[in-house]
């Protein structure tokens, strides 16, 4: 069912308010609740984001585990930085291929206040400032103009979470249709090449019938089209085709 993508610096109030929706949505819905986040993967934070590769290999874990989890009746969070747009981009291509609604909540912190939350975290759980430095000059902030980051909610330390309007947003909204590129193309009919084959032929048979009684500029049915073809093109054709060969 929808997606909830959460978003923000590290630091910033993400799987507090990650929780707080989920023990909203288990209250007011017979719904299942799903949060998927670096925590369940057992991330090193600090080693991971130190290293392109170590971070990349995980987004692509989260991203999977989500797939996993989409299905017509849970709601699954996904609880991590989400501070790349392209990798934004990739999750709505996911919840359109699974053709159902999804979210962005952005929990927006001044870097002052990210960085003071992080050093008051116990010393086994805190970003080294390097890496915490490192990622909030990477941040790409979400946008509502784009459609990958749009429905958007944007909340400030002090806010109350806006549950009614995320659940409208998940809920009251249709899922964003498919395109060629998320769905699954189907797979050709078995008796394809028959057919196609049988076609060829009736054509076939059908001008070479023609030829014997048709002059240039009779117009020619053909199996299965609605519209003639001129004899002078065939004609044509073939006296071209003479001339080379």
């Amino acid at each position: 069912m929808p997606l909830i993508v959460m978003c923000g610096y590290p630091c910033s109030g993400k799987t507090q308010k990650a929780e707080e929706l989920k023990v909203c949505f288990e209250r007011n819905t017979d719904r299942k609740v799903h949060i998927v986040g670096d925590g369940a993967l057992g991330v090193e934070k600090n080693t991971v984001y130190a290293d392109s590769q170590k971070e990349k290999n995980v987004r692509a874990s989260l991203k999977a585990e989500v797939e996993r989890k989409l299905n017509k009746d849970d709601i699954v969070i996904l609880d991590s930085l989400n501070y790349i747009k392209g990798y934004r981009y990739e999750l709505f291509c996911l919840i359109k291929h699974a053709q159902t609604p999804h979210c962005l909540v952005y929990c927006l912190t001044s870097d002052e206040v990210s960085s003071t939350w992080n050093t008051n975290r116990e010393a086994a759980e805190q970003y080294t400032q390097e890496i915490f430095d490192a990622l909030v000059l990477r941040f790409e902030a979400p946008d509502s103009r784009n459609r990958w980051d749009s429905p958007l909610f944007t909340i400030l330390k002090d806010d109350t979470l806006p549950y009614e309007g995320i659940s409208d947003a998940l809920f009251k909204r249709k899922a964003p249709p498919p395109n060629q590129s998320t769905q699954s193309q189907p797979l050709s009919s078995a008796s394809f090449l028959y057919e196609l084959d049988k076609i060829t032929q009736d054509v076939l048979l059908a001008i070479f019938n023609a030829q014997k009684t048709s002059v240039p500029g009779d117009l020619i049915p053909v199996p299965g089209a609605t519209e003639k073809i001129s004899f002078l093109h065939i004609y044509m054709s073939t006296f071209y085709l003479k001339l080379t060969f």
